[in-house]
């Protein structure tokens, strides 16, 4: 499947996910509808990490969460959503450790696992396009490239973590013109939370990001950053959880939620 297949509803990308015709990452796809990250824990860390996201909502902002352990519809976010099949690709990890990545977790499905969906910046992409910004990945055809960074995120219960942020280049007054855009978008990350030099952050190489790809960055240009959602993913790393599910970088749920629903007017 390529990337026209953003021209499609949520609902058909979903289906061809789950009949496993497509794995790769989502940017640019649905374009209108919001994209989630997920995570899955057993309830016994459940409270731990809903504690974590709600203090740290520009990394963790929760969008939904299952009604109910064991579940995997959810129709707060979309029709016939199966959670266990419906993101292109999931890291499974044991103990902190990534230990398999699949396109489906119907075999690890459990009656105690409990479901967070969390604000993916895919969505204020559309609203940057809209203003006639560049979105390097999208226009490279490539997945947004994410960084650890040096600012920790406050501790809950076991979780704890330094932020993750996703970074797009942009020309410095465009740079400006995004922060005023994604200002109205706090429940998918929001403003940026860093633009310019990538040491004041933590980042060795703006070349060689954690997660993603590497985009071209052109002459006169700044690195933009904002708060990702994959910060969660180095906290279950850091709290090392018996068993945790999360979406494999880039590769989200895309809801039936209009993104426009995330703007704060």
């Amino acid at each position: 499947m390529q990337k026209n297949a953003s021209l499609t509803t949520p609902a058909a990308i979903r289906k061809m996910v789950r009949a496993g015709d497509y794995s790769g990452n989502t940017s640019g796809f649905a374009p209108g509808f919001v994209q989630a990250n997920l995570v899955i824990l057993p309830k016994q860390y459940a409270f731990d990490f809903l504690q974590f996201s709600q203090a740290n909502p520009k990394s963790c902002p929760i969008i939904a969460s299952s009604r109910l352990p064991g579940v995997a519809d959810m129709p707060s976010v979309g029709e016939d959503i199966d959670i266990r099949s419906d993101l292109p690709r999931y890291r499974v990890f044991k103990h902190g450790q990534m230990v398999e990545e699949v396109t489906d977790i119907t075999r690890h499905w459990r009656d105690d696992l409990v479901t967070f969906l969390i604000g993916c910046s895919f969505s204020f992409e559309e609203a940057l396009i809209a203003a006639g910004l560049e979105i390097r990945n999208i226009s490279e055809q490539k997945n947004v490239p994410m960084y650890v960074t040096n600012m920790a995120c406050q501790s809950a219960g076991i979780f704890h973590a330094n932020m993750v942020v996703s970074m797009r280049p942009m020309k410095p007054a465009d740079a400006i013109r995004a922060i005023q855009i994604c200002s109205r978008f706090p429940n998918v990350h929001g403003a940026p939370v860093h633009f310019g030099d990538p040491a004041a952050i933590g980042i060795k190489d703006i070349n060689k990001p954690e997660f993603g790809d590497a985009v071209t960055i052109k002459e006169g240009e700044v690195p933009v950053f904002w708060a990702c959602g994959v910060t969660p993913q180095v906290a279950i790393a850091n709290a090392a959880p018996d068993f945790c599910i999360t979406h494999s970088p880039g590769h989200m749920l895309i809801t039936d939620i209009p993104n426009s629903k995330m703007a704060a007017l």
